[in-house]
């Protein structure tokens, strides 16, 4: 386990399906996924065999709570371009309908903490980039907070409640994070 202040992430196991599916189905969580649709378990038994077990492009954890062994939620790094040596961060916190907190010390900092960290100094890679939606005003304050680097808008690059609206890339590169999150 990786283990942070306040959360390890682990490997996702079978067991925690169900609490993936509930929570990636609430409405509010949705429309901030690539994954619009609603999921069964089926579906969700589908995508651990094929990306968690299977895909070497994919390393998605369980976030677990230190003190109550919880699962809170989870993060993980997907499209992992092994030679370009960056990968897309994939990221929410279910407890407590949170979705995303955005305070230094929570959940999802400490989430991203831990992950980069291991993704800099352990995989080697050198940038770690996201896709949110203009709607998202979590991640963006999270990752304007952080230090991520709003690096493009897509312009009507999503079709949200009857309408296009734009996307933003955020990315942090290796010494960038290093130099802000050194221990």
């Amino acid at each position: 386990m990786l283990t942070g202040k306040i959360i390890g992430l682990r490997k996702i196991e079978r067991s925690d399906l169900e609490h993936l599916k509930e929570w990636r189905n609430r409405e509010f969580y949705r429309q901030h996924f690539r994954e619009y649709r609603e999921l069964n378990l089926d579906d969700q038994q589908k995508w651990y065999e094929r990306f968690v077990m299977n895909d070497p492009g994919t390393l998605m954890f369980a976030i677990q709570e230190l003190k109550t062994k919880e699962i809170v939620g989870a993060c993980g790094l997907c499209y992992i371009n092994w030679v370009q040596r960056n990968a897309d961060l994939s990221l929410y916190i279910g407890k407590d309908n949170i979705y995303i907190d955005t305070e230094e010390g929570g959940y999802a900092w400490d989430s991203m903490s831990v992950l980069f960290r291991y993704a800099f100094e352990e995989l080697n890679l050198h940038k770690i980039w996201t896709e949110i939606y203009v709607i998202d005003d979590k991640k963006k304050e999270l990752f304007d907070r952080f230090g991520m680097n709003q690096d493009a808008v897509l312009r009507d690059n999503y079709f949200y409640k009857g309408k296009f609206i734009n996307s933003y890339i955020y990315s942090i590169l290796d010494h960038e994070f290093l130099k802000k999150h050194s221990r």
